[in-house]
């Protein structure tokens, strides 16, 4: 961080602890492991459960993956606790499951299509559609030069 850079804590990590206002060993140390990394997830960021590791380790002076199995899963009640208090994002629904839709083109059109060059009507494309949407009605005697 800004005074000595601490174990277990990379540049991306130091960024943002320091936007939250964490800047040294001490800082950390007076907030706790589950508050520093709550700063970081009220500010906006997507910290991973890595982060809390990392946090964990620089207090104890450790490598992250030395700490024990039942110190992280108290950690990760002890986040999840937190992150369940935390207010709704405003202005946004939860998020939910992705859904990829894909429209069919529809009418036949070619891209570009639908301009009308000067002087030339909306359906006088001659590939059989008007540009409302609807099919270009011909009568093929009267292209052929055959009257009624």
């Amino acid at each position: 961080m800004s005074a000595a850079k601490m174990r277990n804590i990379g540049p991306k990590s130091a960024a943002w602890l320091r936007q939250v206002g964490l800047r040294t060993h001490e800082d950390l140390a007076a907030v706790g492991t589950v508050e520093a990394f709550m700063r970081v997830k009220r500010a906006g960021f997507k910290p991973t459960l890595n982060l809390l590791y990392a946090i964990e380790g620089a207090l104890l002076d450790c490598h992250w993956q030395e700490i024990s199995e039942e110190r992280r899963q108290e950690l990760i009640l002890a986040a999840d606790a937190a992150t369940a208090l935390l207010p709704a994002p405003r202005n946004k629904p939860a998020a939910a499951p992705v859904r990829t839709t894909v429209h069919a083109d529809e009418g036949g059109y070619e891209a570009g299509a639908g301009f009308a060059a000067a002087g030339e009507r909306d359906d006088d494309h001659g590939d059989g559609f008007d540009r409302d949407g609807g099919v270009e009605e011909h009568d093929e005697r009267a292209e052929d030069g055959e009257r009624d």
